[in-house]
């Protein structure tokens, strides 16, 4: 998606802002609460929402609180934010309370966050309930000179819950990971591309498939990318993708007829 210039010089100009900020907070060795309004402003300058109609503070989650929740279009919450201190190094203890205030409000996004190092999770409502860290990055690091900075503070903008851009990023992240990559490495397709290049690079040398199989099992590619639940789960995945396309072949084909059936046809209509 093509991010608007407005958008992006809203982000440069306010993160540059909030850099020094959140400095100088760190600095003062700021409290919870001192912190709490850094982010909020964060919140609405940088990321876009209205502090008054679409930020809410000490959200109720079945007696406890947590620190701050977004509102989305539709009114429902889209994030929970759960704050510490600038000083505060997060852990999993706090990770485990976010998820917490989250799996109890039926809320799938959640962010962690002390001003400064921002983590971003979704969770997956199954038995147990489980969560994965989509994202994470630094306030202090932000550049302005790269892409992926834009895109993550775009999918958890305001502008970005009007597109559901949150949803798509957490796609391209599923999709560009290791264990994905991995497995199309794994393949015979690449090992056909290797064992045509060997052959044109060194014509006295052979190589079989299997050769190469077992170079990219033991030598090339980790032992976890190979044999990890994630990658048993990827390799899944990419054979659900493969037979999506196969169908959609085989449906495209039935669309449009053979051009040789149509005389066929056509010969036979004469003849009776």
């Amino acid at each position: 998606m093509k991010l608007s210039a407005g958008f992006m010089k809203r982000v440069t100009e306010n993160v540059k802002k909030y850099q020094g900020i959140v400095t100088q907070i760190k600095k003062k060795d700021a409290n919870e609460s001192d912190t709490v309004t850094v982010i909020t402003d964060i919140l609405s300058d940088v990321f876009g929402y209205n502090k008054y109609t679409e930020i809410t503070s000490e959200y109720s989650i079945k007696g406890t609180y947590c620190d701050l929740a977004i509102i989305g279009p539709n009114k429902k919450i889209r994030f929970l934010i759960e704050a510490k201190a600038i000083s505060v190094t997060l852990n999993e203890s706090h990770i485990k309370q976010a998820i917490d205030y989250g799996s109890n409000a039926g809320v799938n996004w959640v962010i962690l966050t002390n001003a400064e190092h921002w983590m971003i999770y979704k969770i997956k409502f199954a038995q147990p309930i489980d969560k994965e860290l989509v994202y994470e990055f630094n306030l202090l690091d932000f550049t302005g000179k790269k892409d992926k900075e834009f895109e993550v503070i775009f999918a958890i903008s305001k502008e970005g819950q009007d597109n559901t851009a949150i949803d798509d990023f957490y796609t391209n992240i599923q999709i560009k990971n290791k264990f994905i990559i991995g497995n199309l490495l794994n393949s015979e397709d690449v090992y056909s591309v290797i064992r045509r290049n060997m052959k044109k690079l060194f014509s006295d040398i052979k190589i079989t498939d299997e050769e190469i199989a077992d170079m990219m099992a033991n030598d090339i590619i980790k032992r976890e990318i190979i044999d990890s639940e994630e990658s048993k789960k990827a390799k899944k995945d990419i054979e659900k993708m493969y037979k999506k396309l196969e169908k959609a072949k085989g449906t495209t084909a039935k669309e449009t007829p053979d051009p040789q059936e149509k005389v066929e046809t056509a010969d036979n209509s004469m003849e009776e």
